[in-house]
């Protein structure tokens, strides 16, 4: 009997799915979903898609951010009592910002076999093909969707940097990339090498490498941006970054040599970082709340 052949054990089974692609799925993965008592999933109907499409047919339960923390103690008792669980996401390693940790955390310190089944990673994926150095690299997931907060955890990243630095990755919405891309440059500088992935695997996957002011201006180009998006950005040292960012106050102190009041000040900063006058005034005041 080989491998292939041979049953699989009882326990938790995190199983990596496409994301986009449905032959980047690999063949340990479909023998395990094809083995398994029953599939715990982010949802149901993007999971039964998948499973049509390899005619697998188990049972599905939901396994989302929403009701993870419920299903955990049903899916322990299932586990304790000799199931064969596979958790899968909607696409991706469960775990990577999806669904998934909560589960295998508790199975673990339960005691309960859990066996990664490795998959497709969009952050991975961006990486390697970044252009971007993969000695050192350091996955963020999703910045925070506001402005002000999103800069203050840029500003950390960049205060918290090691030497060398490592490369970051992101992932972020359509509808906010180039307010972020924004963010970026104002605290990374315009210089700052990124990559953005987009709609990777897909039939219409596409990459934009540059400096950051680069890649906004192609996506100003569209006409409407649409996709998932992971966003690999080179790392940067402190103080090549306090070079070539300034403060909005420090800003404020250059223009006034220029005859410029604050209010006129902030009107030419928000001009010159492609803000509306009142973000550049919320970042004001943030530096001003530091000191």
């Amino acid at each position: 009997m080989n491998e292939s052949d041979q049953p699989i054990a009882p326990g938790l089974y995190l199983v990596g799915t496409p994301i986009g692609n449905l032959e980047d799925i690999t063949l340990r993965a479909l023998r395990v979903l094809r083995s398994v008592d029953r599939i715990a999933c982010e949802d149901t109907r993007q999971s039964q898609k998948l499973l049509n499409h390899f005619a697998i047919s188990k049972p599905l339960i939901s396994c989302h951010e929403f009701n993870e923390h419920e299903r955990i103690g049903k899916l322990l008792d299932e586990l304790r009592a000799g199931a064969r669980i596979a958790l899968i996401t909607d696409a991706g390693m469960p775990g990577i910002s999806d669904p998934g940790m909560g589960l295998a955390a508790s199975a673990v310190a339960a005691g309960l076999a859990v066996y990664p089944i490795p998959g497709a990673n969009a952050a991975l994926t961006a990486l390697v093909a970044s252009g971007l150095s993969t000695e050192r690299f350091r996955f963020e997931g999703f910045l925070p969707e506001k402005s002000g907060a999103r800069r203050t955890a840029l500003e950390a990243l960049v205060a918290s940097a090691e030497d060398p630095p490592p490369t970051l990755i992101f992932y972020e919405a359509p509808h906010r990339i180039v307010e972020t891309l924004a963010d970026l440059e104002a605290i990374f500088g315009a210089e700052c090498r990124v990559a953005l992935g987009r709609e990777l695997t897909k039939l219409h996957e596409e990459f934009l490498r540059g400096t950051v002011a680069e890649v906004r201006a192609m996506l100003a180009e569209k006409d409407r941006i649409r996709g998932e998006m992971t966003l690999v950005v080179e790392g940067r040292r402190k103080e090549l970054v306090a070079s070539a960012s300034t403060t909005v106050q420090g800003r404020i102190s250059e223009l006034a040599l220029e005859g410029l009041d604050e209010k006129d000040a902030l009107k030419r900063i928000a001009r010159e970082r492609d803000l509306s006058k009142s973000d550049v005034y919320r970042e004001l005041q943030r530096e001003r709340n530091k000191r």
